[in-house]
């Protein structure tokens, strides 16, 4: 696995390298390219089994619900689906027994429905060993701290928080004059992934996006933000449930964080716990749904940890929340139909995604436009702190998209991670 890591960094290295060759000594790309491209990705043989012969998941279905247009779309969040895919007229996700009494009303029309168990089938992939690529939170932990050990006259790493089970939540700076917590009047741009469990993939662009600065940090362009800007990279947000969605060695399709609920259901959804119109639209109160945002707003100790990040740094400008998967870009509101009211920062906002979106090939839209969501970090980031904060939904057919993608994913998200940190120093010179 060492092996297949070293490669997928240095090959996304040497894709985007512009000037000085950084890469170790006796390591040719194509030798990487060739280890990389080289990885088979096994497919769990489609269930020969009957709709009846296997039980719903904790309970769960996934279900085909009729819905034409965002309002549906949002009370059906409100239900408690998690909402998977969305098509033109349905949308398709889990629901637990709460939500599947709710869609048995008259104001929703189910098309379709089998057990989670059955659908989860068609997808098993055995992690780590299927995707090999990809980080669990020790090897992610250790790979952040090789890279604050190696790079340490301007990288450094420190915890800023615990998660519900203790685990630490690690932010790697980089910062040519400032370590750890020490305060910077540099602007700032914070890259945050994982919120959701079962997303992997966000996990791994913005890792990678720290070891690809560091490994170029001598380039021209990437040397001078090290030296003007205040850079935050924190991976993994969730690493209690990314852990619990891969314990088994299959892949559980879990989306919270592991916090044990009053009446002993489990997790809360991190992406609908800020204090953001808390708990309105497209969030539920029912604790065992998907959505459920919580006894209260910033109730858990993973969101309680951004709040005091972010309120202890005035200078943060630009800030990226990486989720999965859609191949979209949003931008605030996300919890209001509205726009920002300020006219200049909706420029801004519009400007900005809309490049990032030709870096990466994914549509830029204001959030609410998919569906009203409340609770939600970048609405938070951007109401509290002013901070230009986007949403990436990444790329992919599923949750769980094998190694195949990571090239192209992470090659094109640091594209427009460093496009974000060229305007963090004035994000309204982009209009």
């Amino acid at each position: 696995m060492k092996k297949l890591l070293i490669s997928v960094v240095l090959l996304t290295a040497a894709v985007l390298a512009k000037a000085e060759d950084v890469r170790p000594p006796n390591i040719s790309f194509d030798q990487l390219l060739k280890e990389i491209t080289s990885v088979e990705l096994p497919q769990a043989p489609e269930p020969a089994l009957e709709k009846s012969a296997l039980p719903a998941a904790d309970g769960r279905y996934w279900v085909t619900v009729k819905a034409a247009d965002k309002y549906v779309r949002t009370r059906l969040l409100e239900a408690g689906m998690d909402i998977v895919e969305i098509n033109k007229d349905s949308v398709s996700g889990f629901a637990g027994p709460y939500t599947m009494d709710q869609l048995s009303s008259k104001f929703f029309s189910v098309l379709s429905k089998v057990p989670a168990a059955q659908y989860i089938a068609r997808f098993n992939k055995d992690f780590p060993a299927q995707d090999a690529a990809y980080h669990n939170f020790k090897e992610t932990t250790d790979l952040l701290n090789q890279m604050a050990s190696k790079h340490s006259d301007i990288a450094s790493l420190f915890s800023i928080g615990k998660t519900v089970e203790g685990r630490d939540i690690w932010c790697l700076r980089i910062n040519s004059n400032a370590r750890g917590t020490t305060p910077s009047a540099k602007p700032g741009a914070l890259y945050i992934g994982n919120h959701h469990a079962r997303e992997h993939l966000s996990n791994e662009v913005p890792l990678l996006l720290a070891a690809w600065l560091l490994d170029h940090r001598n380039d021209a362009d990437v040397k001078k933000y090290i030296a003007t800007l205040d850079i935050y990279i924190i991976p993994m947000l969730n690493p209690d449930g990314a852990e619990f969605d891969i314990k088994t060695g299959s892949y559980q399709y879990y989306r919270k964080n592991m916090a044990v609920n009053a009446d002993k259901s489990r997790g809360v959804d991190l992406n609908r716990n800020y204090d953001s119109w808390w708990c309105q639209a497209g969030a539920s109160s029912y604790p065992g749904s998907d959505t459920y945002c919580g006894p209260r707003a910033f109730s858990e100790p993973e969101s309680q940890a951004v709040k005091r990040f972010i309120e202890a740094r005035k200078n943060l400008k630009t800030h990226i929340s990486y989720h999965s998967y859609a191949s979209e870009i949003l931008y605030p509101w996300g919890g209001s139909e509205e726009d920002v009211p300020n006219v200049q920062d909706k420029q801004v906002f519009i400007k900005v995604a809309a490049e990032m979106g030709k870096l990466t090939r994914y549509e830029p839209i204001k959030s609410s436009d998919m569906y009203v969501a409340t609770g939600d970090s970048c609405d938070w980031a951007y109401a509290a702190a002013g901070i230009f904060a986007f949403t990436f939904e990444l790329e992919g057919r599923g949750f769980y998209p094998g190694a195949a993608v990571l090239t192209n994913a992470v090659t094109n998200n640091i594209k427009a991670a460093v496009y974000l940190l060229s305007v963090t120093d004035n994000p309204y010179k982009v209009i």
